[in-house]
């Protein structure tokens, strides 16, 4: 198989095309038009501040459907006694400037670059991108974000500077698309964190299925 060049042409190949390990494509660019079509299609970006700009659809995919959601007793102890504050959209740059400042044991950086921050900032001004915010004492704790098309969540990132602070807000998150009929939360790629909540992996195939549907 063969990773595919983007060109200014506002296209992307196929996603059942991409690499074993999920690589799509290699250019393009970040405008909310591309990143929405992308989303539509199954695919994200992910890459490095020292690499080009890079499109996956891995197969396979990490997906929570809302009402299989896991919650560990402990987590449920710490959500019941109240400590953090939830909202969503309150603080969406803080959130995305949050996670971008978390550096990985297995990553000499973050992927989310410079370009990718304000391509972010600029599609949560356009409607589609969200963010879910967690407060104790009036400071931002912790949160995550994402892409809303649909019927579907895409995941993105979340931070924690307080113990549980992003997984209080996933739980109300998941909570809230459940109440909302979503269909799917997209996770990305496999991780043993997400897999705690009830996440689990399926076949690209189907989950291009289901997204089809969560689409329509």
């Amino acid at each position: 198989m063969t990773v595919f060049r983007l060109t200014d042409d506002l296209i992307f190949p196929p996603p059942e095309l991409a690499e074993d390990d999920g690589l799509l494509a290699v250019g393009g660019d970040l405008s909310v038009e591309r990143l929405v079509l992308a989303y539509s299609m199954g695919i994200f970006p992910w890459y490095g501040d020292d690499y080009p700009m890079l499109w996956w659809s891995p197969d396979p995919r990490l997906v929570l459907f809302p009402h299989e959601l896991r919650i560990s007793r402990s987590l449920r102890q710490t959500i019941k006694r109240g400590l953090f504050t939830i909202t969503m959209d309150n603080a969406f740059e803080r959130v995305i400037e949050g996670c971008a400042g978390i550096r990985r044991s297995n990553e000499d950086g973050t992927w989310i670059t410079g370009d990718m921050e304000s391509a972010y900032i600029e599609l949560h001004r356009a409607g589609y991108a969200h963010s879910v915010e967690a407060w104790l004492d009036g400071e931002l704790a912790g949160g995550l974000y994402g892409v809303v098309l649909g019927r579907a969540f895409f995941g993105e990132s979340m931070f924690a500077k307080k113990t549980d602070a992003s997984k209080v807000a996933f739980v109300r998150l998941v909570e809230r698309l459940a109440q909302e009929e979503f269909q799917l939360i997209d996770c990305q790629v496999t991780t043993r964190h997400l897999m705690s909540f009830g996440a689990r992996e399926i076949p690209r195939a189907e989950f291009l299925k289901l997204l089809k549907k969560a689409l329509s």
